[in-house]
């Protein structure tokens, strides 16, 4: 089993930025998980996910995602994916996940 994800965390007051690097599937997900859930459970706490280094993400990435989004609005937090490449992206729009997570509207690797 190859994990190839990194989460690096960067706290600040109210607000936390995890820097993702590598893929999101099903190996990886829970790895993902684990850091992102807790956060989504602090009360007014808002969440930067960015995505720039990320080629390649599969259902099982959108799945922690959605968990992620139901949290944050159970607990008045925020959620904010950021600098998606096209092809996860495109992962987001085909699913009309982007209309209900906030993605930052720069896109990375278009044609």
């Amino acid at each position: 089993m190859n994990i190839n994800l990194d989460v690096d965390v960067t706290e600040k007051e109210n607000e936390t930025t995890l820097h993702l690097k590598g893929e999101i599937d099903a190996y990886t997900a829970p790895l993902l998980k684990e850091k992102l859930l807790p956060l989504t459970a602090k009360q007014d706490h808002h969440i930067i996910v960015d995505l720039a280094e990320v080629s390649y993400m599969d259902s099982t990435g959108l799945g922690v995602f959605i968990s992620a989004l139901k949290s944050t609005k159970e607990h008045d937090a925020q959620l904010k994916l950021v600098n998606l490449q096209e092809r996860v992206h495109r992962l987001f729009k085909i699913t009309s996940l982007d209309t209900i997570i906030t993605i930052e509207t720069t896109v990375r690797g278009g044609n």
